[in-house]
């Protein structure tokens, strides 16, 4: 059986890197998105808004499914890039990153819109008779007033991400030291018998998240 000291410690390392990066990624995708639903309403919003949902409630199995139909070596996006770039993102820690700021996409979303449909529009109003422009309107008074609540569901949007297990496993597989994650090391300890070394990394696991949900409940009160 394998003991805690003797433990790969290398899917730590490499789940907050996966994690931080699709964090940011869904962050970036998701205030913009989020601000376009509370702000600009549009034909078909609704529709949109709801196909950025569908990580929360579709299998991973078809989460994977449709990446590698992308992303795959024959797919329209993973052949342009194999042609310009030689790269794939398949069997990559990249593909579980995309993977995880997928399903973390609709936290932050949600949150972002939330959080700027609750800002008086007469604020932004007085600013821009200042003669700001709207980008400085955004950056000066929508975003400050609105991050509090942003920021609560980008830590629930990282949480999410370090615990993606089903999509990363299709995409990236679980290679030690490459792709392999908490969750998928967790996995991996259980089907080969290691039950302590299982039971260490599901504390690590257990620890951080728990961390993290009382970071994001902080900036809920907040709001």
């Amino acid at each position: 059986m394998q003991t805690a000291a003797a433990l790969d410690w290398r899917p730590l390392p490499l789940t907050l890197r996966v994690a931080a990066v699709a964090t940011l990624l869904a962050l970036a995708l998701g205030l913009a998105l989020g601000w376009c639903f509370a702000r600009r309403r549009f034909f078909g919003s609704g529709v949109l808004e709801a196909i950025c949902m569908l990580p929360l409630v579709l299998p991973p199995t078809v989460l994977g499914y449709g990446i590698l139909v992308l992303m795959g070596r024959e797919g329209p996006v993973g052949a342009w890039l194999r042609e310009h770039f030689d790269h794939s993102v398949i069997f990559h820690w990249h593909g579980a990153v995309i993977a995880s700021a997928l399903v973390a996409l609709p936290l932050v979303l949600k949150s972002a819109t939330a959080a700027f449909e609750g800002i008086d529009p007469a604020l932004e109003a007085a600013a821009r008779t200042l003669r700001q422009s709207p980008l400085s309107v955004f950056l000066r008074v929508t975003l400050p007033l609105a991050w509090p609540g942003i920021l609560a569901g980008t830590l629930l949007a990282f949480a999410r991400a370090m615990g993606e297990f089903g999509a990363s496993l299709m995409v990236a597989g679980s290679i030690p030291g490459q792709t392999q994650t908490l969750s998928m090391a967790i996995y991996d300890s259980v089907q080969s018998g290691q039950d302590e070394a299982a039971v260490v990394l599901v504390l690590v696991t257990s620890g951080l998240s728990v961390a993290i949900l009382v970071a994001s409940n902080r900036f809920f009160s907040l709001r």
